[in-house]
């Protein structure tokens, strides 16, 4: 090699190398340098890849492409250029072709980083998480060059969770500031499930990194599953002030405004996602969701519809469309959802949701032994996922019953936090209590919000994550004066963000709370607290035909909902005699047959004068977040009392385990 051409190469080198480095944060002087590098060497091929990198930076992405495509023909074995053609059809929203081309990219150089995380975010809009997941692992995987880390890595990749848990604990005993050893750690315990562990470890890797982008999303999703939209929120701006069009953090982002109550903010959102990538059938789903909350029944259905234009074998898009409970299918509808469950290639949980869609169009049609046999299809299938055990929910409450005696509560009197405010509604799910909460919040002092977790998370922290265990009994009844008074105001403060009004009281709709009466009892003393109940046959199978999203792992068995039901009452009934007066309850029935007495009767004892709105509440436009959302949006209506007559004769197992609870009924449906 000549001087002079070995002074041209390394100006070349140095001029790239100048151009990748302003891609960033200067995507237009990049440009300006790769175009001047190609008005002296037009067919540069570094050059004409980062003239379509700084293109795509600039939002111009089709450009982009124009640049691409002669550059792919010219050298298809190019890892680099698939990379950067994928990143391009993903901001044009076409997810497919982003695929395979970040696929591609990925068959020429498997340890090509940047495209793995691209491949995940693709795969995730897609809907496909367990193949994002797998994405996600080969990313930490490419990322790292030490030994040990691939093997863990490699372990990751494979799920084999023990094996990279104890590479990655004798990695960090030795460096433990590495920052990707870290994150692949938390990576292990988020899939084991064990999310507060996965949130430390995030936060150790910020501490010591704060720029690490990766960590921080992680981070946003965990608080997410936590429930603590609102930190989630504050790492999403960190992650959106930087790349505001990254589609997987608007869609979380949007998730985390619903849970916090912003729902237009959520829909905004979501719309602008899909205006730019409209080919992604989960995010018209999720928008479906949000519009189903605030009432939009219309454009909900149109989104729904839209998501199974694009993915008709989507069998939670199916079932969302029957769980507006007031939606019936066409005849149409039933035709495809009957083809789409004989074909092949479904998964457990597509399969399980068109169980469930099936069973409602079959109800609606009165075929009621084949839909009452696609439920149970749907829930066995469910079942099989779901970590459930009857035996330590009833060990939960004999603990409960054993501790919380009229002694223990006398000698606690006045502790905890003295806030009126709360008004919890606990109960079973479908036991009415979305009416209740409706009602109430068409009072004039009430403010509705959803089926808040903040004290099923205490009652967790408490229990070491095992609320049903001694652990969590054990705590409780060492809790002093000032650790009542600390996690009340706790509760108050995780709650306060879903407060958008003045309104002196709020409503906690989670049903499963009723298992933390104790509890709820010994740290917000001054909280109302009513019981939701509906006839046992009615309540349970109503669960039992119900898909839900999560939180409710008894409703996939009748024999799991007959147990579960009967320590419901045993624990309500419990506290009637330890703490009399505590609880009011409404039972379904009375309130359909004669609402305005019962409304009274519920006013009164929340301390609240009547008014005519509560009577009314249908024409309350605030959004719902339930199953019920668009039975509340009706007047009172008699037609589900009775419609679990119509599955009587398969409830036999049902009936048998809820024995005494069923038989004790009539008594329970005399005036309270």
């Amino acid at each position: 090699m000549t001087e002079t051409s070995s002074e041209t190469t390394g100006t070349l080198a140095t001029a790239l190398s100048h151009a990748a480095g302003l891609l960033d944060s200067q995507p237009d002087l990049a440009l300006q340098q790769a175009e001047e590098i190609l008005r002296v060497m037009p067919q540069q091929p570094q050059a004409r890849l980062l003239q379509a990198a700084a293109l795509r930076r600039m939002g111009r992405a089709d450009a982009a492409l124009t640049v691409l495509e002669p550059l792919i023909r010219a050298l298809p074995d190019w890892p680099q250029v698939h990379l950067e053609a994928g990143l391009a059809l993903g901001d044009l929203g076409l997810g497919r072709a982003a695929i395979a081309a970040l696929r591609r990219s990925l068959e020429l150089e498997p340890r090509l980083a940047a495209a793995w995380a691209a491949l995940t975010d693709q795969l995730m809009l897609a809907g496909d998480e367990k193949a994002a997941e797998a994405a996600q692992a080969q990313q930490i995987r490419a990322s790292v060059r030490d030994p040990e880390l691939i093997a863990a890595a490699s372990s990751l990749c494979d799920n084999d969770l023990a094996i990279a848990e104890r590479r990655l604990k004798a990695y960090l005993s030795r460096q433990p500031a590495n920052v990707s050893a870290i994150r692949m750690l938390a990576e292990v315990a988020a899939r084991l499930g064990r999310n507060e562990d996965a949130r430390r470890l995030l936060e150790r890797c910020l501490d010591l990194a704060p720029a690490f982008a990766e960590a921080r999303s992680n981070l946003a999703t965990i608080l997410y599953r936590l429930n603590l939209s609102e930190e989630s929120l504050g790492h999403l701006k960190w992650l959106m002030d930087r790349d505001p069009r990254h589609p997987g953090y608007r869609n979380l982002k949007a998730a985390a405004l619903g849970r916090v109550g912003d729902y237009e903010g959520a829909i905004a959102l979501y719309q602008g996602v899909l205006a730019e990538f409209p080919d992604q059938p989960r995010a018209w789903m999720s928008l479906g969701h949000a519009l189903k909350t605030v009432g939009r029944q219309a454009d909900s259905i149109a989104a729904y519809r839209r998501c199974l234009a694009l993915a008709p074998a989507m069998g939670e898009a199916w079932w969302s469309l029957a769980n507006l409970k007031t939606f019936q299918f066409t005849d149409e509808d039933l035709a495809e959802i009957r083809r789409q469950l004989e074909g092949h290639g479904l998964t457990d949980e597509d399969r399980f949701h068109f169980d469930y869609a099936l069973g409602k169009a079959l109800e609606d049609r009165q075929a009621f032994e084949e839909s009452f046999a696609h439920y149970s299809r749907g829930a066995a299938r469910r079942r099989q996922s779901v970590d459930y055990s009857a035996d330590r929910t009833h060990q939960h409450v004999q603990r409960s019953t054993a501790l919380f005696t009229r002694d223990f509560l006398a000698a606690r009197r006045g502790w905890g936090a003295a806030d009126r405010d709360p008004i919890f509604v606990v109960g079973l799910p479908r036991s009415g209590s979305t009416l209740i909460e409706q009602i109430l919040a068409s009072h004039s002092a009430v403010e509705g919000t959803m089926e808040l977790p903040d004290i099923i998370s205490i009652a967790r922290r408490l229990g070491a994550e095992s609320p049903e265990g001694e652990g969590y009994v054990r705590a409780l009844s060492g809790l002093t004066p000032g650790d009542c008074e600390a996690l009340g105001q706790e509760y108050l403060q995780r709650t306060r963000i879903q407060r958008k009004t003045d309104r002196p009281f709020f409503i906690d709709k989670m049903p499963n709370n009723f298992a933390h009466l104790g509890l709820i009892r010994l740290i917000l003393p001054g909280a109302t607290i009513i019981d939701a109940r509906r006839h046992p046959l009615g309540c349970c199978f109503s669960a039992f035909k119900q898909h839900f999203a999560r939180g409710q792992g008894f409703s996939y068995d009748l024999d799991d909902l007959g147990r579960y039901y009967r320590d419901y009452v045993d624990l309500m009934a419990h506290f009637d005699a330890v703490d009399p007066g505590a609880v009011h309850r409404i039972l379904y029935e009375q309130m359909v047959a004669d609402p305005e007495a019962r409304i009274r009767g519920l006013l009164d004892h929340c301390g609240l004068d009547f008014e005519p709105g509560c009577l009314s509440f249908h024409e309350n436009t605030r959004a719902v977040r339930t199953a019920s959302s668009e039975q509340v949006r009706r007047p009172i209506f008699t037609d589900g009392v009775e419609q679990w007559r119509a599955y009587e004769p398969w409830l036999g197992p049902l009936k048998a385990a809820l024995g005494p609870a069923l038989e004790g009924w009539d008594r329970a449906i005399e005036p309270v």
